[in-house]
């Protein structure tokens, strides 16, 4: 029997505190994203604040989805970074409770996070998808409110061009009003021009009311009549002019029926039914279209009973059509190129259409199904984001809003960048379309898994300290000696030993580097055949080091300082690189990596006699200075 323990109170309460803030960040962020792509159209149309709130309402809801995974990833890297940060992750692992045990209750809810988005796209989110393109659409289409810019032509109102110099923003004036009417046609021009005038919006909303004062009219005339030819316009001139201009500026919503085509409409039901219905249809008309192109289109041409008669009377069992069209006349031949050109290009353009009509179809159904597999794999992404998110929080053991929002962004940016490119490419029908809408979740859900494992193993992969280790290892990059003056010492160095053993130290450098050709080249075959330790090299390095740490316990700065001099011993860089020899031999075989490996080694054996020359001189500089001060009689 599952029992709630206070454990899990404490974790599954931790996290839902930071995923209630951090789901309404990402929602609004969202919801901004999605604004932002129709700011310019929205915007100027003095819509109401119920239209507004309706839009961001239903903009909401459906990229509720969208928010959950982002939130999710971004709560489990702050709750279990900063059960990381504050040591509560150690003590109840020291207590011998596992990772995935501290994990078992957001675990849970995050199933039935993932379940409730399931839900929610299926049940929820396409009608209130409807509501919202209806609603766009309806913004589209309102008329824009009245607000003519100084100094450029207004042309929002239908049928009008209006140009002002200069507006009195106090009194609402126009002056030097220019205006081009062409609502009855580009032949029937309305010219007005006029010192100034003023825009009214009449009560019903319905027409614009335009006071015109000082001015005068310029009117085309088409020609009706032999005398009108005389007269190609009139001119009028005016004290004061009214004039009404239609301009409907409410707020009317559309039929929404038009969206019923649209699979993001649609729950999985009614999405298998449209495919259905759309493979029905496609195999209907690729059966018309290929009975078209067996009856019509490509049959051979039947031959008259006149032609047929005239060729059995001469005897003529095939027709060469090259010679035929070469015993035309000029005149037959213009005619005859000419009629199989508009042929062709008849052809060509009905095959062009019908071959658009196919593929929107099967453009339709991959779309249908792409969205029939995002709604399980958007679901999915809840419960893989708290698979990444929670193990990287308990390895980078950081909190807050610093690592924790840098790294989730940008795994959520792999993330959107895989899915929808997988997805298009799926739409676009150059990959199958469940495998392009299933790529992101096969990619992420071994990611998780990986760190999951990881982390529960308590692994150093995100330990810095171990990938620069490496790197130093596999380039030769070595650290240098920081040696200080100790507060404390317990025990004095025994400087006459120490300098014995320095001076052994030097003789055995002395002796190998006599005994290896260091600076030649190594023998290709020995190397890859050899694969034991230099224990001499081992040996130096150790004695070597047991004197460094004897003498650290010195007083003298000078002396300290030259003991800084003294390098880091690399043991095996200058041997074969595998411990097997069979692997060493492998390798060697294997030419250019081999060359290279070799041409490496090489490079380490000449540092490694750069290393015994340093070791000899510095061991010259401390016996000297240990002498200097007297350290021993």
């Amino acid at each position: 029997m599952l029992r709630i323990k206070k454990l899990d109170i404490f974790v599954l309460k931790s996290f839902l505190l930071l995923f209630s803030g951090t789901f309404f960040i990402c929602l609004f962020i969202f919801m901004m994203q999605f604004l932002w792509r129709y700011v310019d159209e929205l915007v100027g149309k003095g819509l109401e604040i119920n239209v507004l709130a309706q839009f961001f309402f239903y903009s909401g809801l459906t990229l509720i989805p969208l928010s959950l995974p982002l939130a999710i990833l971004l709560a489990a890297l702050m709750t279990f970074g900063n059960f990381g940060e504050r040591y509560e992750l150690l003590s109840m692992k020291a207590a011998g409770i596992p990772l995935l045990r501290i994990m078992r209750p957001v675990v849970l809810f995050c199933m039935f996070l993932g379940g409730m988005s399931f839900f929610f796209q299926n049940e929820i989110g396409p009608r209130a998808q409807k509501q919202l393109w209806t609603l766009l659409v309806s913004m589209k289409q309102k008329s824009p409110e009245v607000d003519i810019p100084e100094g450029v032509f207004y042309s929002d109102i239908d049928g009008y061009n209006i140009y002002v110099k200069h507006k009195d923003r106090e009194t609402g004036m126009l002056k030097d009003v220019l205006i081009y009417n062409f609502s009855d046609g580009f032949e029937n021009a309305h010219i007005i021009w006029a010192e100034e005038g003023k825009l009214e919006l009449t009560a019903d909303k319905q027409h614009l009311f335009l006071h015109l004062y000082n001015g005068e009219q310029f009117e085309n005339l088409k020609s009706q009549s032999v005398i009108s030819r005389n007269v190609p316009y009139r001119r009028e001139s005016f004290k004061e002019k009214h004039t009404l201009i239609q301009f409907d500026s409410d707020f009317n919503m559309v039929d929404g029926s038009f969206l019923d085509q649209r699979s993001d409409i649609k729950n999985m039901r009614e999405i298998s039914q449209a495919i259905d219905s759309l493979e029905i249809h496609a195999d209907s008309v690729g059966r018309a279209y290929f009975n078209d192109v067996i009856n019509s289109t490509y049959k051979t041409p039947v031959l008259t009973k006149a032609d047929s008669t005239k060729l059995e009377k001469l005897n003529v069992a095939y027709l060469n059509t090259d010679s035929i069209f070469n015993s035309m006349t000029s005149q037959e031949k213009s005619q005859t190129l000419s009629k199989t050109e508009n042929r062709i290009s008849s052809l060509a353009s009905d095959w062009e259409m019908k071959s658009f009509m196919s593929k929107s179809t099967d453009g339709n159904i991959r779309s249908h199904r792409s969205d029939w597999h995002k709604k399980i794999t958007l679901s999915l992404a809840c419960i893989i984001f708290f698979f990444i998110g929670a193990p990287l929080g308990a390895i980078i053991r950081k909190g807050g809003l610093g690592m924790p929002v840098v790294i989730s962004v940008l795994i959520f940016v792999v993330y959107y960048i895989i899915d929808s490119g997988a997805t298009r490419i799926g739409k676009s029908g150059e990959m199958n379309v469940a495998l392009g809408t299933w790529m992101s979740t096969l990619v992420l859900a071994p990611v998780g898994a990986f760190f999951t494992y990881k982390s529960n193993k308590d692994s150093v992969v995100f330990n810095i300290d171990t990938y620069a280790a490496f790197f130093r290892k596999v380039f030769g990059i070595r650290l240098s000696r920081h040696l200080f003056k100790k507060e404390v010492i317990i025990h004095t160095p025994e400087y006459r030993k120490d300098v014995e053993a320095l001076e052994h130290i030097s003789a055995l450098c002395e002796d190998y580097m006599r005994m290896h050709r260091l600076k030649g080249l190594p023998n290709y075959i020995k190397l890859f055949m050899n694969n034991k330790p230099d224990d001499a090299i081992a040996d130096i390095s150790r004695q070597m080091e047991a004197v460094i740490e004897e003498l650290s316990n010195s007083k003298d700065p000078i002396l300290l300082n030259a003991m800084n001099n003294y390098p880091f011993l690399a043991v095996k860089a200058h041997k074969s690189p595998f411990g097997n020899r069979w692997l060493n031999l492998a390798l060697g075989i294997v030419v250019p990596a081999g060359l290279l490996v070799y041409l490496h080694i090489w490079r380490f054996r000449l540092r490694l006699e750069k290393d015994l020359k340093n070791i000899i001189r510095t061991n010259g500089q401390v016996i000297q200075q240990i002498k200097d001060q007297h350290y021993y009689s």
